[in-house]
């Protein structure tokens, strides 16, 4: 188990864990897995204020790297979307990618304190219109509107947290899509989104080789999980899933702001 610890210290520059510290990730890996699986979204917004307790915001950032890209495109390659569907989405997907490049630069440098604020920020924002469940009536006529507007709105929302899914979850609610069609559309515009922030932020310097490396060890617990979603997916009610979720969130984004407050 020591050395196990010195592995991962050595890896997480600037962060020193304890052996609690390790199984804490791996079991938050686990669960954002298993809410992935299920709702087919939610993996960053279950993950990052949770580990964000254990080290800084950006790094929590870094380390989800390759789970959302794997995982997206797991679920994409597993979905019932075509070439038309994509073609259908991609002037959001397109504002979201140029809104989430420019936003990425400019809060890169932010203090781990104002990062976690805008995390937790970020995650109850998302609580409130997942919450409120708005499903406004889209025409086709405006749709292309709305495509471009809900990516601009998410990739202010993701540059800052990578947390795209609230805007996009409902606006894809609102189209009404069948079950598979909305989870293999909603992976590709994650994954859109997913390429920018972290093909910004390796250009950037922001992921090193450490990183990368605790951000593949991740894919294991994340698996784990996601393959638990997908037996649960249909068995139980997603209602109440979704319900109990945006709960136990709240009491982490409340939790992490009061605790960086009191620092």
């Amino acid at each position: 188990m020591s050395e196990s610890i010195l592995f991962f210290n050595a890896l997480l520059s600037g962060v020193t864990l304890e052996p609690w510290h390790i199984a804490f990730i791996a079991a938050a890996f686990v669960l954002g897995g298993i809410v992935k699986g299920t709702l087919g979204v939610g993996l960053p917004m279950f993950v990052i204020p949770i580990l964000a307790y254990t080290m800084p915001a950006a790094k929590a950032i870094a380390i989800l790297m390759l789970p959302v890209i794997v995982s997206n495109l797991w679920q994409f390659s597993r979905s019932g979307i075509s070439r038309a569907g994509v073609k259908r989405f991609l002037p959001l997907i397109i504002a979201l990618v140029i809104t989430t490049l420019v936003t990425v630069r400019l809060t890169l440098n932010l203090p781990d304190a104002a990062m976690r604020i805008i995390v937790a920020s970020m995650v109850l924002l998302a609580i409130v219109l997942l919450s409120l469940e708005l499903h406004p009536e889209i025409t086709p006529a405006h749709e292309k509107f709305w495509n471009a507007g809900v990516g601009f709105v998410s990739g202010l929302m993701g540059g800052v947290s990578t947390l795209t899914g609230p805007v996009i979850t409902g606006y894809l609610m609102a189209l009404k899509l069948p079950r598979e069609v909305f989870v293999g559309t909603i992976s590709v515009i994650y994954l859109a989104g997913a390429i920018s922030v972290y093909g910004s932020m390796l250009s950037y310097g922001s992921i090193a080789a450490r990183e990368i490396t605790v951000s593949t060890l991740a894919l294991l617990p994340m698996s784990v999980g996601l393959y638990i979603g997908q037996k649960l997916r249909g068995k139980l009610s997603e209602l109440m899933f979704r319900k109990l979720m945006l709960v136990f969130l709240s009491v982490v984004a409340i939790g992490l702001i009061a605790t960086t407050l009191m620092q």
